[in-house]
């Protein structure tokens, strides 16, 4: 019974000191176990010391166990993880092959209904064809029965035409007629109003051309009444433009060419008067607001 006892103590501890070898790179120690409570009889003594020296292995040799089960670890890791690659580069190979089929399949069926519609069109165009040739055909028919009962309308419709040309023949000669005479009235018409009007303008110039000598000398009266001459100026003029209001009143008066004495005291007798007579008709007046005068000392 001790025998055993020692055999599964030392069992036990070599596999702690292998777990730890895995579990942790560090070195292992070598551990010391106090049995406590096992004391085999003393006649088995030696026997149980050399099976303690036998299980109290070298540490290098456990490291180097320990290693060799990580490096074949390793190696299971990297053969698992190249048969992994292995195998998902086939089935990527494999999903590539059957898309590739299903592509080729795909493209297949396109082109198998690509010609199916093209057997389809051309029945279609072929089917089309015919009632073409037949709608022509019953429209050719129907266009020469048309032509027919058409060149009769056209005859009917010529023969009517002929008579309306000539009841609007004789109705344009009849207004032509009426409106070379009228043309002729207006034109006789126009002709009087024109001369007419021309009587009146040349009687209304008359009448303005008279109101305008009429003021002239009204204006040239005023200015005699108002200058002061002298014996000097016997046989001396000067021009004078003088502007007017509406109510004679002398707006400006420049003097032009002549006598500067005789100029000077002509525009003092204008100042002089202030206003001048105007005409109350206002086109007569229009022709009168800006007036020129030559005039010369009544001696």
């Amino acid at each position: 019974m001790p025998l055993v006892w020692s055999l599964l103590l030392h069992g036990g501890i070599v596999a702690v000191l292998a777990l730890g070898m895995i579990i942790s790179p560090s070195p292992i120690k070598p551990i010391e176990v106090q049995l406590s409570g096992l004391e085999p009889p003393t006649d088995d003594m030696e026997e149980a010391e050399e099976i303690v020296e036998a299980v109290a292995v070298d540490q290098s040799q456990v490291t180097q166990q320990v290693e060799a089960i990580r490096e074949r670890e390793r190696q299971q890791r990297v053969a698992e993880e190249n048969r992994i690659k292995e195998l998902e580069r086939r089935a990527a190979e494999a999903e590539r092959r059957r898309e590739q089929e299903q592509q080729r399949q795909r493209e297949l069926a396109q082109q198998q209904e690509r010609e199916r519609q093209k057997l389809a069109e051309e029945r279609r165009q072929a089917e089309a064809e015919k009632d073409r040739i037949e709608r022509e055909r019953k429209e050719a028919e129907a266009a020469a029965q048309a032509a027919a009962e058409r060149r009769k309308r056209e005859e009917q419709a010529a023969k009517e035409a002929e008579e309306r040309r000539k009841r609007e023949e004789a109705e344009r000669r009849k207004r032509e007629q009426e409106a070379r005479e009228k043309a002729e009235r207006e034109r006789q018409l126009q002709e009087r109003l024109a001369r007419e009007a021309q009587e009146r303008r040349t009687a209304r110039q008359q009448q303005m051309q008279s109101e305008i000598e009429r003021y002239t000398g009204l204006i040239t009266q005023t200015i005699q009444r108002n200058w002061i001459v002298d014996e000097s100026m016997r046989g001396k003029n000067c021009e004078l433009t003088i502007r007017l209001a509406s109510s004679g009143f002398v707006i400006s008066v420049d003097t032009g060419s002549g006598d500067a004495r005789v100029c000077q005291s002509a525009r003092n007798a204008v100042l002089k008067a202030g206003t001048l007579p105007v005409s109350q008709d206002p086109e007569v007046f229009k022709e009168m607001s800006t007036i020129r005068l030559t005039v010369a000392p009544s001696l």
